[in-house]
């Protein structure tokens, strides 16, 4: 059992402890199967994200933007290093949705040379 999991809601946002996951080259290969939620900064989406990619700043991941994301596929949240996506994958799942993160965000990513646009 995660012993994240008894913390106090307010505590949520910690990047401590595991989250479910998904390899860059997992994601890849199945990338019209997923809905990639990209919770950096709307600078950072744009010098570079994956391409169909929702720009959903972490602080912004409220309980009503949440509602808004459609539900029809899992969610891969996307940070730079996977350390924003593991609170946002948290939160995602709280509500119910078919989450998981990026594992190595972006940096994975780019460091796999996979493609992205601006």
């Amino acid at each position: 059992m995660n012993r994240l999991s008894n913390l106090p809601d307010w505590l949520s946002w910690l990047p401590l402890g595991k989250v479910p996951s998904i390899h860059p080259e997992q994601a890849v290969l199945s990338i019209s199967q997923y809905l990639f939620v990209d919770v950096r900064t709307r600078q950072e989406y744009q010098k570079s994200h994956i391409s169909g990619a929702i720009s959903l700043p972490l602080h912004q991941l409220s309980s009503a933007r949440i509602k808004q994301l459609p539900g029809d596929k899992p969610i891969i949240c996307i940070c730079l290093s996977a350390h924003r996506s593991k609170p946002a994958t948290r939160k995602l799942i709280k509500a119910g949705l078919d989450t998981r993160e990026l594992e190595g965000g972006m940096l994975a990513w780019w460091k796999l040379k996979l493609p992205t646009e601006k």
